[in-house]
Protein backbone atom coordinates (compact mmCIF):
# COMPACT_ATOMS: atom_id res chain seq x y z
CA UNK A 1 0.00 0.00 0.00
CA UNK A 2 1.56 3.70 -0.64
CA UNK A 3 1.79 6.29 1.69
CA UNK A 4 -0.93 9.23 0.92
CA UNK A 5 1.03 12.15 -0.60
CA UNK A 6 -0.26 14.56 2.54
CA UNK A 7 -2.14 14.35 5.83
CA UNK A 8 -4.71 16.42 4.52
CA UNK A 9 -7.28 15.89 1.90
CA UNK A 10 -6.29 16.25 -1.75
CA UNK A 11 -9.15 17.71 -3.02
CA UNK A 12 -10.06 15.60 -6.52
CA UNK A 13 -9.00 17.65 -9.84
CA UNK A 14 -12.94 17.44 -10.93
CA UNK A 15 -13.72 19.61 -7.71
CA UNK A 16 -11.20 22.14 -8.13
CA UNK A 17 -11.78 26.10 -9.23
CA UNK A 18 -11.05 26.37 -12.80
CA UNK A 19 -8.00 28.57 -12.88
CA UNK A 20 -6.06 25.57 -10.34
CA UNK A 21 -7.14 23.05 -12.75
CA UNK A 22 -6.27 24.56 -15.87
CA UNK A 23 -2.88 25.01 -14.08
CA UNK A 24 -2.76 21.62 -13.36
CA UNK A 25 -3.41 20.12 -16.81
CA UNK A 26 -1.10 22.67 -18.03
CA UNK A 27 1.75 21.24 -15.71
CA UNK A 28 0.76 17.73 -16.45
CA UNK A 29 0.86 18.22 -20.15
CA UNK A 30 4.22 19.38 -20.33
CA UNK A 31 5.84 16.80 -17.30
CA UNK A 32 3.43 13.97 -17.79
CA UNK A 33 2.69 14.20 -14.60
CA UNK A 34 0.87 16.26 -11.52
CA UNK A 35 3.42 16.98 -9.17
CA UNK A 36 2.24 15.86 -6.08
CA UNK A 37 2.46 20.22 -4.88
CA UNK A 38 0.43 21.28 -6.90
CA UNK A 39 -2.70 18.06 -5.42
CA UNK A 40 -1.87 18.99 -1.90
CA UNK A 41 -2.27 22.94 -1.58
CA UNK A 42 -5.08 22.97 -3.73
CA UNK A 43 -6.34 21.84 -0.38
CA UNK A 44 -6.72 25.75 -0.19
CA UNK A 45 -7.58 27.37 -3.54
CA UNK A 46 -6.49 30.78 -2.53
CA UNK A 47 -3.20 29.90 -1.07
CA UNK A 48 -2.46 27.64 -3.94
CA UNK A 49 -2.81 30.58 -5.58
CA UNK A 50 -0.51 32.63 -3.66
CA UNK A 51 1.87 30.26 -3.26
CA UNK A 52 2.15 29.73 -7.01
CA UNK A 53 1.90 33.59 -8.49
CA UNK A 54 5.40 33.70 -5.92
CA UNK A 55 6.76 30.99 -6.89
CA UNK A 56 6.64 31.96 -11.02
CA UNK A 57 7.94 35.58 -9.69
CA UNK A 58 11.04 34.27 -8.43
CA UNK A 59 11.67 31.32 -10.64
CA UNK A 60 10.55 32.23 -14.17
CA UNK A 61 12.15 36.31 -13.87
CA UNK A 62 15.03 37.71 -15.87
CA UNK A 63 17.70 37.17 -13.59
CA UNK A 64 21.41 37.11 -13.30
CA UNK A 65 20.64 33.22 -11.84
CA UNK A 66 20.47 30.97 -14.66
CA UNK A 67 17.78 28.38 -13.90
CA UNK A 68 20.16 25.67 -12.84
CA UNK A 69 21.19 27.85 -9.91
CA UNK A 70 17.93 28.61 -9.23
CA UNK A 71 17.79 25.02 -8.54
CA UNK A 72 20.74 24.93 -6.87
CA UNK A 73 19.45 27.25 -4.31
CA UNK A 74 16.16 24.91 -3.61
CA UNK A 75 18.26 21.95 -3.18
CA UNK A 76 20.94 23.38 -0.95
CA UNK A 77 18.77 24.88 1.19
CA UNK A 78 15.51 22.14 1.33
CA UNK A 79 18.74 19.86 2.02
CA UNK A 80 19.61 21.83 5.62
CA UNK A 81 15.91 22.14 5.87
CA UNK A 82 15.56 17.90 5.71
CA UNK A 83 12.88 18.61 3.40
CA UNK A 84 12.83 15.41 1.23
CA UNK A 85 9.59 16.58 -1.09
CA UNK A 86 11.78 19.81 -2.65
CA UNK A 87 14.85 17.77 -2.60
CA UNK A 88 13.71 15.20 -4.78
CA UNK A 89 11.30 17.22 -6.95
CA UNK A 90 13.98 20.15 -6.94
CA UNK A 91 17.00 17.51 -7.42
CA UNK A 92 15.07 16.18 -10.77
CA UNK A 93 14.65 19.50 -12.13
CA UNK A 94 18.48 20.90 -11.50
CA UNK A 95 19.87 17.45 -13.14
CA UNK A 96 18.29 18.50 -15.92
CA UNK A 97 18.89 21.78 -16.28
CA UNK A 98 22.17 21.48 -15.46
CA UNK A 99 22.30 18.19 -17.78
CA UNK A 100 24.38 16.23 -14.55
CA UNK A 101 23.13 12.92 -13.20
CA UNK A 102 24.79 13.82 -10.19
CA UNK A 103 24.60 17.38 -9.19
CA UNK A 104 21.81 17.39 -7.50
CA UNK A 105 22.83 14.72 -4.68
CA UNK A 106 26.22 16.29 -4.35
CA UNK A 107 24.72 19.73 -3.83
CA UNK A 108 21.90 18.55 -1.04
CA UNK A 109 23.99 16.88 0.61
CA UNK A 110 27.11 19.22 0.87
CA UNK A 111 27.28 21.83 -1.72
CA UNK A 112 30.79 22.97 -0.50
CA UNK A 113 32.53 19.10 -1.93
CA UNK A 114 29.72 19.19 -5.13
CA UNK A 115 31.33 19.44 -8.63
CA UNK A 116 30.21 23.28 -9.05
CA UNK A 117 31.88 26.54 -9.95
CA UNK A 118 33.54 29.17 -7.19
CA UNK A 119 30.71 31.73 -7.78
CA UNK A 120 28.35 28.85 -7.19
CA UNK A 121 29.55 27.51 -4.53
CA UNK A 122 29.71 31.26 -2.74
CA UNK A 123 26.11 31.64 -3.84
CA UNK A 124 24.92 28.46 -2.02
CA UNK A 125 27.62 29.47 0.90
CA UNK A 126 24.94 32.59 1.33
CA UNK A 127 21.73 30.69 0.62
CA UNK A 128 22.49 28.26 3.17
CA UNK A 129 23.44 30.49 6.01
CA UNK A 130 20.36 32.78 5.18
CA UNK A 131 18.16 29.23 5.49
CA UNK A 132 19.75 28.60 8.83
CA UNK A 133 21.30 31.25 10.73
CA UNK A 134 19.62 34.32 8.72
CA UNK A 135 20.59 36.87 11.86
CA UNK A 136 24.25 36.49 11.00
CA UNK A 137 23.84 37.43 7.39
CA UNK A 138 26.03 40.64 7.39
CA UNK A 139 27.19 43.31 4.65
CA UNK A 140 30.30 41.64 4.22
CA UNK A 141 28.31 38.79 3.02
CA UNK A 142 26.43 41.07 0.56
CA UNK A 143 30.46 42.24 -0.48
CA UNK A 144 31.90 38.41 -1.12
CA UNK A 145 28.93 37.68 -3.50
CA UNK A 146 29.29 40.91 -5.79
CA UNK A 147 33.22 40.10 -5.38
CA UNK A 148 32.08 36.98 -7.39
CA UNK A 149 29.92 39.40 -9.63
CA UNK A 150 26.63 38.85 -8.54
CA UNK A 151 24.18 42.32 -8.83
CA UNK A 152 22.61 43.35 -5.54
CA UNK A 153 19.52 42.16 -7.99
CA UNK A 154 20.76 39.08 -7.61
CA UNK A 155 21.44 38.68 -4.31
CA UNK A 156 17.57 39.37 -3.68
CA UNK A 157 16.94 36.53 -6.11
CA UNK A 158 19.25 34.09 -4.25
CA UNK A 159 17.28 35.54 -0.36
CA UNK A 160 13.95 35.67 -1.86
CA UNK A 161 14.16 31.47 -3.48
CA UNK A 162 15.94 30.80 -0.05
CA UNK A 163 13.03 32.33 2.07
CA UNK A 164 9.96 31.10 -0.58
CA UNK A 165 11.87 27.61 -0.11
CA UNK A 166 12.01 28.12 3.68
CA UNK A 167 7.84 27.99 3.38
CA UNK A 168 7.85 25.56 1.26
CA UNK A 169 9.97 23.02 3.22
CA UNK A 170 7.69 23.98 6.28
CA UNK A 171 4.99 23.30 4.19
CA UNK A 172 6.27 19.79 3.09
CA UNK A 173 7.24 18.60 6.63
CA UNK A 174 3.84 20.11 8.32
CA UNK A 175 1.46 17.70 5.53
CA UNK A 176 4.17 15.42 5.31
CA UNK A 177 4.13 15.94 1.16
CA UNK A 178 5.37 12.85 -0.48
CA UNK A 179 7.50 13.13 -3.60
CA UNK A 180 6.11 11.19 -6.95
CA UNK A 181 7.66 8.31 -8.00
CA UNK A 182 8.64 9.75 -11.29
CA UNK A 183 10.92 12.67 -9.91
CA UNK A 184 13.47 9.80 -8.65
CA UNK A 185 14.84 9.37 -12.30
CA UNK A 186 14.26 12.08 -13.93
CA UNK A 187 17.61 13.73 -15.24
CA UNK A 188 19.28 10.15 -14.45
CA UNK A 189 18.14 8.40 -17.39
CA UNK A 190 17.03 9.21 -20.61
CA UNK A 191 12.94 8.94 -21.25
CA UNK A 192 11.33 6.25 -22.98
CA UNK A 193 11.12 7.14 -26.92
CA UNK A 194 7.72 8.34 -27.89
Amino acid sequence: MSKPVSLYPVPELKDLPEDIRATMLKVQEKAGFIPNVFLTLAHRPDEFRAFFAYHDALMLRDSGLSKAEREMIVVATSGVNHCQYCVVAHGAILRIYAKNPQVADQVAIDHKKADITPRQRAMLDFAVKLARVPESISPADHEALKAHGFSAEDIWDIGGITAFFALSNRMAHLIEMRANDEFYLMGRVAPPKK
